[in-house]
């Protein structure tokens, strides 16, 4: 499968785990410390911009000899904890449906637009960006890095549709 339909298929998971859920629900929190439905989706907008971004940088940088691929599908594992940095941490006011979904909307037309510039995709294989957690990442790599943290989350959200007895 390509990357374009991993996002999509990420994405439309992620939208139909959330599409019917009222106010109550997308902002509840199992715990103080933990983050509701909304949150998470809020992480995960203000994530792929910034991976947007990073990408933006990484292309106008020359291209890197020898980058290894790393193993980011470690990044699935959800016994591995990872503290968010703050700069992706989510507001805490509560959020409406409508404002969950225009964000990730806004985030996935941000991304597909820098990608849409790229005309010849084999450079996302020779260019990188430094990754705060795993390093120097190949362009390619970001691009499976923002669906790979969707179904991390995904993950979450259903652990906290399950908590809340939400089907």
């Amino acid at each position: 499968m390509t990357q374009e339909h991993h996002l999509l298929e990420t994405r439309t998971t992620l939208l139909n785990e959330i599409s019917l859920l009222g106010f109550k629900e997308l902002n509840n929190r199992s715990e103080p410390n933990k983050w509701s439905i909304a949150q998470v989706c809020h992480h995960l907008a203000i994530t792929e911009k910034l991976f947007a971004r990073a990408i933006e940088y990484g292309l106008k940088q020359p291209p890197t000899n020898h980058l290894k691929q790393k193993n980011i599908q470690v990044l699935l594992d959800r016994n591995i904890k990872v503290e968010a940095p703050e700069i992706v941490k989510p507001a805490l006011e509560p959020y409406e449906l409508v404002q969950v979904t225009e964000l990730l909307n806004d985030s996935r037309t941000y991304l597909l637009a820098v990608l849409d510039r790229v005309e010849d995709k084999s450079i996302l294989y020779e260019k990188s960006a430094k990754h705060p957690i795993f390093g120097e990442l190949s362009l390619n790599q970001w691009i499976d890095l923002i669906y790979l943290h969707d179904q991390r989350h995904i993950e979450q959200i259903k652990e906290i549709k399950y908590f809340f007895g939400i089907q």
